[in-house]
């Protein structure tokens, strides 16, 4: 069976070339064409297309809002971003409304066939000229909403914790750290109060599953 594709863009110059690319594609078929979001959904919900290539910046209702009515209504659908728009914020909102891909414009001929089959096999399409603006970006996030234990613990909680999972005692551990008993348990306290846990049996099991400790040691 062919993949069946609409084309969503408010230029007709555009639409023409996406269609005679994928039109030389073989087991690709172009079922129709939308000059705005809001025609976009409507051919979308009649024909429920495979594919929807989506322009992102469009009259009447733009790509994103439109990509938000298609994905929950149109039964496996696979929505592609098209934008002029490297904006980490333009690509962020995309797959937020549920778009399984981000093209540039000024590359999409040459990776468009190349995103339809990515998608297709359930995967992510993100055009190379954005993967490295967008992971700085996401990675940023993950440090300022990390909730994992190297992100809630400082690092003297993170070792006194590996230290009870793997078996010592308050005594022990303050000797080793050179620290006072008082220190150990002040820091114990303030590791079960952010992990929100209640026993050494719980920290233990929370440190093996952070990865702060493997019980080998």
């Amino acid at each position: 069976m062919k993949i069946r594709v609409l084309i969503a863009d408010d230029h007709k110059i555009v639409r023409d070339g996406l269609r005679a690319l994928l039109e030389k594609q073989k087991g690709m078929e172009v079922v129709a064409e939308a000059q705005d979001g809001r025609e976009a959904v409507r051919l979308a919900r009649e024909l429920s297309p495979d594919i929807v290539i989506m322009d992102v910046a469009m009259p009447d209702l733009n790509g994103v809002d439109a990509t938000r009515q298609i994905v929950p209504e149109v039964r496996d659908v696979k929505v592609i971003a098209l934008s002029m728009h490297s904006d980490k914020r333009f690509v962020a909102q995309m797959f937020k409304a549920g778009a399984s891909g981000y093209l540039l414009k000024d590359c999409a001929f040459e990776e468009l066939a190349q995103a339809v089959a990515v998608v297709m096999a359930g995967h992510t399409y993100l055009s190379p000229e954005i993967v490295g603006p967008v992971m700085e970006d996401y990675v940023r996030h993950l440090s300022n909403t990390d909730s994992s234990g190297f992100g809630v613990l400082t690092a003297r909680e993170r070792e006194v914790l590996q230290l009870l999972a793997e078996g010592r005692t308050t005594r022990q551990i303050a000797a080793h750290l050179h620290v006072s008993i008082k220190t150990i348990e002040t820091h114990r306290q303030q590791i079960m109060n952010k992990l929100k846990v209640h026993s050494l049996a719980e920290l233990t099991k929370y440190a093996i599953r952070e990865g702060l400790t493997s019980l080998e040691s």
